[in-house]
């Protein structure tokens, strides 16, 4: 979409909007193109913050090791009674 300066004036909160969604948004002087709003950095999509989460969680859950939980990995230091061996 292209806008005189003027008009864009009124409209500015708009127009910023409009470019963050994706849209062209280009403001004339004088019917000349001067500027080009653009975001400076692109939305990510919940398809792909989603895609971000998982690849996250599959790696931490390759990280895991076997073993003992916490709470029974001392075992072998008390005996039937509870007490220290």
């Amino acid at each position: 979409m292209q806008i005189s300066v003027t008009e864009a004036k009124g409209q500015l909160t708009e127009l910023v909007r409009r470019a963050e969604e994706g849209d062209e948004v280009i403001l004339t002087r004088h019917g000349r193109a001067i500027v080009r709003l653009s975001p400076i950095r692109p939305r990510s999509s919940p398809d792909t913050r989603r895609a971000l989460m998982e690849r996250l969680a599959a790696a931490g859950a390759a990280k895991t090791a076997s073993g003992p939980d916490a709470a029974r990995s001392q075992d072998f230091l008390y005996g039937d009674d509870g007490m220290p061996e």
